[in-house]
């Protein structure tokens, strides 16, 4: 054979095996995606390399019999860069999931033509653009979930083509206009929906009452929706969440299905909404307006008249006079009365007579006596500020020249936001009158309290006793409580659901505070009244527990009444208090309810394990199953053994984070159905509690 052919012959051999070992053309696709990436900082594709002849041993890559791909899933690997056209190419692709990455750019065309897909995930990324009418073509796809971006434009008429949609994700976006015609109808298999957080607007379809297999929640809220709600919503499942909140909706709400019991948080942000849950009542249908407190540009955008009539305004201005003018009745006699007390004894029995000076921006009604050291011998006839923290520099006139105002009143007295001179805001309870035989009992109890010092636990700082007052001076909490930040109220602005993380940082800061409570003194204290309106939150939404004694004070100082509302220390409006007084019962250990029982340790575990349920499902501490009342804590018994869904049993705002928190609400829900056993034996004590609580927060 001559040197030609044999140099021939070696070419082949090589160009053979070259063929051989060359990578497939998805392997080349996938690599295009690759080299889109600019930073793979876990590393998270290294091993996608050319030597391969297919991409199937690749990370993140599935394939199937014949080495064609049918899924790429690489979440939450903080990949950066953008998205080829190269995706499309492959034929066979049937699940794409790059969700919470950090990708940008806009959604390639081709990628559509990958009409095999049937779950597209690109959840939590930074894309922009609109979602292209292509989308039409995926006659397969099942699940589309396009939340956090920055997607803006029309939700496409094509998505109406996508028959098969039994999830759709489109919440926190830019996304604009209404919602497709016969969007209802044409989806019919539609699970999941959620369209939150966007700027979509006009009319909610009626034909959405007809997805009837719908879970979860069905969530339009934050968007710029406005006419009435569609008494078709409550065609829905009597399970599904329908959530409303913050649009331009008004007129009354549909009493029917879905819509019946679902708490006001539903409907917050609806200014002209009206009705049941609400506290607004309708009016008439010759009304000139349908909402009695719709601001004059409100209702011109709404088309139902001018603003408010100028009778309605005269009866406003009237009324606020006249609660103005109450309000400073009730202060003046509560002045003029403890002025009116004269000639009090010093410690050395000397006569003094009492100062009663005007004083200029004075909101409480107490005063001041001449004596300066109160001891406990002395203390009825003593009227000045015992200080109970060492740090805290305050007296009476100081207190008495700051700025006040209401935050609620109650069987526990009025609460008081108080702003002195300094900056420095503390909260102040008045008790009231009554009590004057029980002095020194009250300082006891009283300084017991004021030496409780945890970050968990809502500080006293001081307090005055007289006759006429008794009164409280804790840490002023600023963001008001926990019941109101979990479930709402009328009242609030914006209401922006707490996240997971958040609820299970509050969770074991609750626990490390009442395992403070329980284990700082032998006497064994037990706070006896935990629920989730004394639980008050921080700036940085640390929990606080509040209101500890405070029933026995209450009691010492006879003013104790037979209802528990607001709780010191928070920015509660006074109307925001009254409906959680009532659920107070719920919160009680079954053993509590005898008056026999002395008070146990284990009577909170039961309160903190109904409160770790509330926070799992944002239930109130009674449900509603049907027209029938159940204890959140049967309901939840009964969910177990019904073996129902855990999208069943979790808060709706939470369902899009199932799939990353299962774990840990399961952990959660064990841990809370410990606690609320039936048998005191059987519940665990704190410390137990707080040691799961903290191994589940640093997995």
């Amino acid at each position: 054979m001559s040197v030609g052919s044999l140099l021939l012959l070696l070419l082949l051999i090589l160009n053979f095996n070259g063929e051989l070992n060359a990578l497939n053309d998805e392997g080349y696709a996938l690599l295009a995606l690759k080299q889109s990436f600019s930073r793979d900082p876990d590393g998270s594709l290294t091993n996608w390399d050319s030597e391969n002849q297919t991409p199937c041993s690749w990370n993140g890559v599935t394939c199937d019999d014949h080495s064609l791909v049918v899924s790429l899933s690489i979440p939450k690997k903080k990949l950066s860069g953008h998205l080829p056209s190269s995706l499309g190419s492959l034929s066979n692709l049937r699940h794409l999931n790059l969700r919470s990455n950090e990708l940008t750019g806009t959604l390639p065309l081709e990628l559509f033509r990958a009409q095999r897909l049937q779950s597209l995930v690109l959840y939590g990324n930074s894309l922009s653009g609109s979602i292209p009418k292509e989308v039409g073509d995926l006659k397969l796809l099942q699940s589309l979930d396009l939340s956090r971006n920055g997607l803006d434009g029309p939700i496409p008429d094509s998505i109406l083509e996508c028959k098969r949609l039994r999830s759709l994700g489109l919440s926190q976006n830019n996304l604009t206009g209404s919602v497709p015609s016969g969007f209802g109808r044409a989806l019919g298999l539609l699970q999941k929906l959620d369209l939150s957080y966007n700027n979509l607007n006009g009319l909610i379809p009626d034909d959405l009452g007809n997805l009837s297999r719908l879970q979860g929640t069905l969530d339009l809220s934050h968007n710029s929706f406005s006419g009435s709600i569609p008494a078709s919503l409550g065609s829905l499942p009597e399970k599904v969440y329908v959530d409303l909140a913050h649009n331009n909706l008004s007129g009354p709400i549909p009493q029917t299905g879905a819509l019946v019991n679902r708490g006001p948080t539903a409907f917050l942000g609806n200014p002209r909404l009206c009705g049941p849950p609400l506290k607004d009542p309708c009016l008439p249908e010759d009304s000139p307006t349908s909402h009695p407190f719709v601001p004059e540009g409100e209702s011109k955008k709404g088309g139902r008249g001018g603003g408010l009539s100028k009778s309605a305004v005269i009866a406003i201005v009237v009324c606020d006079v006249i609660g103005i003018c109450i309000v400073g009745f009730l202060f003046s006699c509560c002045y003029l009365k403890l002025c009116s007390r004269r000639n009090t004894v010093d410690e050395e029995g000397h006569v003094l007579e009492k100062e009663c000076k005007e004083k200029k921006g004075s909101s409480f009604c107490f005063r001041r006596d001449g004596s300066e050291s109160p001891s406990s011998e002395n203390l009825e006839t003593q009227h000045d500020l015992v200080l109970l923290d060492k740090h805290m520099a305050l007296d009476l006139d100081e207190l008495l020249k700051a700025s006040a105002f209401v935050l609620g009143k109650g069987g526990n007295g009025i609460v008081y936001k108080v702003v002195l001179e300094d900056g420095v805001t503390v909260a102040v309870r008045r008790l009231g009158e009554g009590g004057s035989q029980r002095c020194k009992e009250f300082q006891t109890e009283v300084e017991a309290i004021g030496k409780l010092r945890h970050p968990n636990i809502v500080s006293l700082k001081a307090y005055y006793w007289s006759v006429e007052e008794k009164l409280l001076i804790y840490d002023y909490i600023p963001n008001g409580s926990l019941a109101n930040a979990l479930h709402g109220n009328p009242s609030m602005v914006s209401f922006k659901p707490l996240a997971w993380d958040v609820r299970l940082k509050i969770m074991r800061g609750i626990a490390r505070g009442l395992l403070y409570l329980h284990e700082f003194s032998p006497k064994k204290y037990v706070h006896g009244s935990l629920k989730l309106s004394n639980i008050l939150l921080g700036q940085d939404m640390e929990p606080r527990i509040s209101d500890f004694g405070l029933m026995h004070l209450s009691s010492i100082a006879g003013t104790l009444e037979t209802t528990t509302v607001d709780h010191p220390s928070s920015n509660k409006s006074a109307s925001s208090i009254g409906p959680l007084a009532n659920l107070s019962s719920f919160y009680q250990a079954p053993e509590a309810m005898k008056a026999t029982v002395k008070p146990s340790q284990k009577w909170d575990v039961y309160s903190f394990g109904v409160i770790l349920l509330e926070m799992i499902t944002g239930r109130l501490p009674i449900v509603f199953v049907g027209k029938t009342e159940m204890e959140i804590v049967k309901w939840i018994q009964m969910c177990i053994d019904e073996k129902k869904e855990m999208s069943d049993i979790l808060d709706p705002y939470l369902v899009p984070e199932d799939t990353e928190i299962e774990e840990e609400v399961i952990a959660v829900l064990k841990v809370a159905m410990a606690c609320v056993s039936i048998s005191p034996e059987k519940r665990p004590a704190m410390k137990h509690v707080a040691d799961a609580l903290n191994q589940i927060f640093l997995q």
